[in-house]
């Protein structure tokens, strides 16, 4: 999410920066005639109509807009409400720990913004996982294999020992919202809509900011670097086993655990494709009519369809490459076959159950009021 030094407000409401306050009111009152949820039902109409609502909350208090301008324009006084010395600056810094490519990309380095004038969220959050798919054949993963992987993740960061503040020790109450989380914006005189409750753009709902931002994380206690990880798959693993290697995931932002990197099998000659898949859940679907007929002298009448089921069945397992010889391959087609025989069993006893009342006739249920 976007903090609130990196939007800028007079451009989502189309304003200049001088606008008077009448002016920022019919512009919000424009937009949101457009993309109010009940008039708009565009999939993205909701979030640009809570956008402009920020947007109005922020520059319709003379207060939250003056911080904001004296934030947008760098100020050094822009943290003035907060501690004697210890004015707040933010910014941010990162992205996707896959997004420069694999393991690098040509954009290789590590994104730095000056804080001065900023303030960013205080937001403890433990880190991810990574997650990476190893690729090995059925020998390889029954032998066993120690492997090595250059990654990129988010890391402690090592100047402020991934606290987010070089100097300050604890978090501060945000400014803007004063440690509540939110900001309200009365839009009573604006089409009846009443008082609207967002979301506190610069703490981002925690309440808390960062005092003095360490300027290399920008505040998160994390950056993104390439790290590289060995680890061993051990003999007798298969599709779909994980190896984990604690501490070597993402790192959490101000201070908090840092995530595992995960390692997840993956053998081809084990993997039902979805074809293949599909095919056994619907041989399993079809087993209960099958039993259900043979038990209840019925399946001649059924004959026809289980037929075509069973065919059906077995047209997908061809299209998905037939069947294989890899003992842990079937012992994922029964499973399969059992998750589609249970589906069935559910069909067939309801059928069962119709069966029954339709043929015990209109005479059993009236039986124990004749006596």
């Amino acid at each position: 999410m976007a903090s609130m030094n990196d939007k800028d407000y007079y451009a989502i409401l189309g304003v200049e920066k001088d606008a008077s306050t009448e002016d920022i009111r019919k512009a919000f009152q424009q937009k949101a005639r457009k993309l109010h949820p009940d008039v708009n039902k565009a999939p993205d109409a909701e979030e640009k109509f809570k956008e402009v609502s920020e947007a109005y909350a922020v520059l319709s208090d003379p207060e939250k807009r003056s911080r904001y301008d004296a934030m947008r324009a760098g100020s050094p006084f822009a943290g003035a409400t907060g501690s004697a010395g210890s004015p707040y600056a933010g910014g941010y810094g990162g992205g996707d720990p896959f997004g420069w490519g694999f393991p690098f990309g040509s954009n290789g380095y590590t994104r730095r913004t000056s804080t001065r004038g900023r303030s960013r969220s205080y937001n403890p959050r433990v880190g991810a996982d990574v997650v990476f798919d190893l690729t090995l054949d059925a020998a390889t993963a029954e032998k066993g294999v120690s492997r090595g992987v250059t990654y990129q993740r988010y890391a402690a960061c090592e100047v402020c020992h991934g606290k987010g503040s070089v100097q300050a020790e604890h978090s501060e109450t945000c400014p803007t919202c004063h440690g509540t989380g939110r900001i309200s914006a009365d839009l009573s005189g604006i089409f009846g809509f009443g008082v609207m409750d967002i979301k506190c753009p610069e703490c981002e709902g925690t309440g808390r900011v960062v005092a003095d931002p360490c300027e290399a994380c920008g505040g998160s206690g994390r950056v993104l670097t390439a790290s590289e990880v060995v680890f061993n798959v051990p003999a007798g693993s298969h599709d779909g086993d994980l190896v984990r290697v604690k501490g070597m995931g993402n790192a959490g932002t101000n201070g908090s655990a840092a995530g595992d990197f995960v390692c997840r099998v993956v053998v081809p000659e084990e993997r039902l494709n979805p074809y293949q898949a599909s095919g056994f859940r619907v041989l399993g679907f079809d087993l209960p009519f099958l039993v259900f007929g043979a038990l209840s002298n019925s399946l001649a009448g059924l004959l026809v369809f289980i037929l075509v089921i069973a065919a059906v069945g077995v047209a997908f397992i061809v299209r998905g490459g037939g069947l294989k010889t890899n003992s842990r391959w079937w012992r994922n087609a029964l499973a399969s076959l059992g998750n589609g025989a249970a589906n069935g069993l559910l069909i067939a006893l309801l059928m069962v159950s119709m069966f029954s009342c339709t043929a015990a006739g209109p005479g059993v249920r009236y039986y124990g009021y004749i006596w």
